[in-house]
C-alpha cells in the first residue's frame, strides 16, 4: 500500500491497522458496512487546537454535525470541549453526552420556539443568531420566561472561503448570517431588548477550508464590526470564529490548527483586540480523518467503458460523493495477492440511484470478498447516513490502543419500522 494514511493508520503484516488492532479482523467481527474510529487521532486534533490557543481565554465548541455519535461527543468533551449545535436533538444528545450546558452554543437559522425554550431552560451559553426576525421571536421567548437570552450575532462577511458552494457559508447568496451592512443596527436592537443580552460575535465562513487566506481576511471584517458595535457602547465579550478548518483527503494541504490560530491571534493582537475570549466550533477537523468506513467487495461487473467494483456499503451510509462529488480514497484492507490484476473501478453501492457511488476511476487490485476501507471518513458520513432502500445504518466501533467498543450497533429493519403504524 503507497496511500498516505491519516495518522494512527498504518500497515502491518501486509494488513491495514489502526493503533493496536487490525481493520481486517473488526470486519470479521463486527460485519460491514462498518465505521471504525480512532480515538487517539480526534484527540491529537483536539491537541493542536488547545495548543494554538493556549495562553488565551478560549472556548472550542465541538460543532456535532460533523458527527454526533455519543462516544464522539463523550470523548470530545471529556477532554474539554463544549458543543455547538444545531437543533433540539441535537441539544438532547449534548446533554446526554455530559457536556455542562454553559459550554453549548445554539448555531443554525431555523430555530423554533420550543427549542428556545428548551435552551434557556437548560442554561445554554449562547444563541449564535441569524436574522433579525430570529433575534426577535428568541427576544419575546425568554422575556416571557422572565430570563435574558445570552447572544452573539452571526454576521456574514461576505468572504469567500474558496470550499465547494454547498459547504459556503459566508457569502452574500447564503442563508447564512446577517448582512455586513446590517450589523451594527441589528446589535442596537438586540442591546435594547429587555429579553436579550449580548455577549459576543459569530462568523463562519464554510467548511473544507484549506487556506488561511479566508480566514484572515474574515477577521479582518469581523473587527471591523467590533470597532464599529463598542463605538456606540455594545461591549463584545467574545468573539467566536466558527469553524470549518479542511483535513487532507486527496493532497489536501490545509494549515494545521496551531499555525492557522498563530496567524490568527497575531493579527487579533495588532488590532487591539487580543484580551477577548475566542470561541471556535471545529467539527471535520477533530473528527474527519479519524474515521474509515470498511466495506466488502460484492461483485466485479467488467463492461466495455467502465468496470464497475459493487460493494455493500452505499450512499446511504457515506453521502459526500453523491452530494459533493467529494473524494475519499479508497485502499484495500489487506495488501492484494500478486496474481490480482489492476484495473480501474468506479466503487459503487447497491443502492438503486446512478448517483449510488463512493468512488470513480480507481486503480484498484480486488477480487469478489476483499475488504476495502474508505479513508477519511470521520465526518459527514454516519451523521448524514439513512434509511433509503431500508438500509439499516451501519454498526460504529471506537479504537482506543488495542480495546475495541462498540458504540452503535447495527440498524435492523424492526428497528427502522419501530415507529411506523400499520393499518388498522
Amino acid at each position: 500500500m503507497t496511500t498516505e494514511l491519516p495518522d494512527f493508520f498504518t500497515v502491518r503484516d501486509h494488513q491495514l491497522w489502526v493503533e493496536g488492532v487490525s481493520l481486517a479482523s473488526l470486519a470479521q467481527a463486527h460485519g460491514t458496512p462498518l465505521f471504525v474510529y480512532s480515538q487517539a487521532a480526534m484527540l491529537q486534533a483536539l491537541a493542536a487546537y488547545q495548543k494554538g490557543l493556549a495562553d488565551r481565554r478560549h472556548q472550542i465548541c465541538y460543532a456535532m454535525k460533523a458527527n454526533s455519535s455519543l462516544a464522539i461527543l463523550q470523548t470530545l468533551v471529556r477532554a474539554g470541549c463544549g458543543l455547538d449545535i444545531v437543533s433540539g436533538g441535537e441539544l438532547e444528545r449534548a446533554l446526554r453526552a455530559g457536556v455542562s450546558p454553559s459550554k453549548v452554543i445554539f448555531s443554525g437559522v431555523g430555530k423554533t420556539r420550543t427549542e428556545m425554550r428548551r435552551a434557556l431552560d437548560v442554561g445554554i451559553g449562547c444563541f449564535n443568531v441569524e436574522s433579525v426576525a430570529e433575534l426577535d421571536v428568541l427576544g419575546e421567548v425568554a422575556h416571557s420566561m422572565g430570563l435574558r437570552a445570552p447572544v452573539s450575532l452571526r454576521v456574514n462577511p461576505n468572504v469567500d472561503a474558496q470550499t465547494h458552494p454547498y459547504i459556503s457559508t459566508g457569502l452574500k447568496d447564503n442563508k447564512f448570517g446577517i448582512a455586513h451592512e446590517d450589523v451594527v443596527s441589528t446589535y442596537q436592537r438586540a442591546a435594547a431588548h429587555p429579553g436579550l443580552r449580548v455577549v459576543g460575535i459569530d462568523c463562519h465562513i464554510g467548511s473544507q477550508i484549506t487556506q488561511a487566506a479566508p480566514y484572515l481576511d474574515a477577521m479582518d471584517r469581523v473587527l471591523d464590526l467590533v470597532q464599529a458595535i463598542e463605538a456606540g457602547g455594545i461591549r463584545i465579550e467574545h468573539i467566536d470564529f466558527g469553524g470549518g478548518l479542511g483535513i487532507n483527503y486527496h493532497g489536501d494541504t490545509p494549515p494545521s490548527a496551531d499555525a492557522l490560530w498563530q496567524a490568527l491571534l497575531a493579527k487579533l493582537d495588532a488590532r487591539g483586540y487580543g484580551d477577548r475570549a475566542i470561541f471556535i466550533e471545529p467539527g471535520r477537523s477533530l473528527v474527519g480523518n479519524a474515521g474509515v468506513c470498511l466495506t466488502e467487495v460484492l461483485y466485479l461487473k467488467p463492461g466495455e467503458h467502465k468496470n464497475f467494483c459493487i460493494v455493500d456499503a452505499a450512499m446511504n451510509d457515506l453521502p459526500r460523493p453523491a452530494m459533493y462529488q467529494a473524494y475519499h480514497q479508497i485502499v484495500p484492507v489487506q495488501t492484494p495477492s500478486a496474481d490480482t490484476a489492476t484495473l480501474t473501478w468506479d466503487v459503487v453501492g447497491p443502492v438503486c440511484e446512478s448517483g449510488d457511488w463512493l468512488g470513480r476511476d480507481r486503480p484498484l487490485a480486488v477480487r469478489s470478498g476483499d475488504c476495502l476501507a474508505v479513508l477519511s471518513a470521520g465526518a459527514y458520513c454516519m451523521s448524514m447516513a439513512s434509511n433509503y432502500n431500508t438500509r439499516g445504518r451501519a454498526a460504529e466501533v471506537l479504537v482506543s490502543g488495542d480495546r475495541v467498543q462498540v458504540i452503535r450497533e447495527r440498524e435492523s429493519a424492526d428497528d427502522q419500522m419501530r415507529l411506523e403504524k400499520s393499518l388498522s
